[in-house]
């Protein structure tokens, strides 16, 4: 598909939706769901329009200039008629200048869009992301509050046949309630969520009815290379190649500006005039406005600090990108790092001292106390090492982001 076109002007665009949205959503899944219906992105790719617009008016000549006058004498003799027709010259000099900086415009704007496109893409997998964690938090509260509940009523049990305490039983039925708060409180947050992807995607009445995967994508055995990610991303960002295209255009303007200070409007054309006394005279017409005063000095001032404005920028805009792409594979790293800790190491410890509390407060070693608190731990862990996982799959989405697509030269 070509930069900045748009996607959704085809029939075949709503047919690929409802495709898509007939599966269970993946993170891509979605993006190219946003991409194809978000509306806020459909009205940007306008511009890329509004840019061809202005590409076929810059070909365009200015239409020329038709003179007529007539003069009535006072008396006898026939009347003073004359007619001339012109064209701007100077005009037809700056078509091909004109043609070559429309283009160049019409390119940033694609990339622009492009640009756009990459950054709705990046928003959408962080809120799949999201909502996918949030999900598959939910599922293991769900767990917990039904082992919860059945601990309630064992000790209510107990309880009745004296063999525990009143504050045991109460600690019971607490641990209950929070494990059904915490519930309430990931189902409003996957609410939440559902919505926020919902405008992303652009979707609305019986098209938000999708069902999302399963679990988070495991993390990959292993990393993309990240020591050549800094080049990449100055070959790939679409918003750097777009100062480019912007710095080409001020140049040409800046040069075209002192080529023709020198030459205003100039129109040559051609004059007829029939005399009074029936004689016809016909000539070539030339006007040309004189450079006395103005030689173009405010325009080629101002042109020129905006090319050095545009400079600075595009040198400022390329050091941003450098610091993003090593912030973003930095946090990508640590958070492979923390996730990886979480489940290789901190919930095999938390599983083993839960069920070591478990066994000792089945033999009247400990109190339930202890085993909430181990049961409160054990959960924690969970949630942060869902957490982590989730942060993962953000940060390289963001380095994807900040990288401006692949993380690989060959897109893979």
């Amino acid at each position: 598909m070509e930069v900045g076109a748009n996607p959704h002007s085809s029939a075949d665009a709503q047919k690929a939706l409802h495709r898509l949205l007939g599966k269970r959503l993946t993170a891509d899944t979605a993006a190219r769901v946003a991409i194809l219906n978000n509306r806020k992105l459909q009205a940007t790719f306008e511009n890329a329009g509004i840019a061809r617009a202005d590409l076929l008016e810059a070909g365009l000549l200015e239409n020329p200039t038709l003179f007529g006058s007539a003069r009535f004498p006072s008396r006898g003799g026939g009347n003073n008629l004359e007619a001339s027709l012109s064209q701007n010259f100077l005009d037809l000099l700056m078509l091909p200048l004109r043609k070559k900086m429309a283009a160049a415009e019409l390119e940033r704007t694609q990339l622009e869009i492009a640009r756009a496109t990459v950054e709705l893409a990046a928003e959408t997998k962080k809120s799949f992301y999201t909502l996918q964690a949030d999900q598959q938090l939910l599922g293991r509260l769900k767990l917990i509050a039904g082992a919860n509940e059945a601990g309630v009523d064992f000790s209510q049990r107990l309880h009745d046949a004296g063999n525990i305490t009143d504050l045991s039983l109460l600690n019971e039925q607490a641990a209950y309630s929070e494990a059904r708060v915490e519930v309430a409180r990931a189902e409003a947050d996957i609410q939440a969520g559902r919505e926020k992807l919902n405008r992303l995607m652009g979707l609305w009445g019986s098209e938000t009815t999708w069902t999302l995967a399963g679990e988070l994508p495991e993390i990959p055995v292993q990393e993309v290379p990240t020591d050549r990610l800094e080049m990449l991303a100055l070959h790939q960002r679409h918003d750097l190649a777009a100062s480019r295209y912007e710095l080409a255009g001020l140049a040409t303007a800046l040069k075209t500006s002192r080529t023709y200070r020198y030459l205003g409007v100039l129109e040559v054309g051609a004059n007829v005039e029939k005399d009074t006394d029936g004689t016809k005279l016909t000539g070539p017409e030339i006007s040309l406005s004189l450079p006395i005063f103005n030689q173009g000095q405010g325009k080629i001032a101002k042109l020129d600090a905006r090319m050095h404005q545009a400079e600075k920028r595009f040198e400022g805009q390329a050091i941003d990108i450098r610091s993003e792409v090593r912030e973003a594979r930095g946090r990508l790293l640590a958070n492979r790092s923390t996730a990886l800790y979480y489940r290789k190491t901190l919930l095999p410890e938390r599983l083993k001292i839960l069920n070591q509390t478990q066994l000792q407060y089945n033999a009247m070693q400990l109190g339930a106390v202890e085993l909430l608190m181990a049961r409160k731990n054990q959960v924690n862990t969970e949630r942060e090492s869902i957490k982590a996982w989730r942060d993962y799959w953000i940060a390289r989405g963001e380095l994807e982001l900040a990288v401006g697509g692949n993380l690989s030269p060959g897109g893979k």
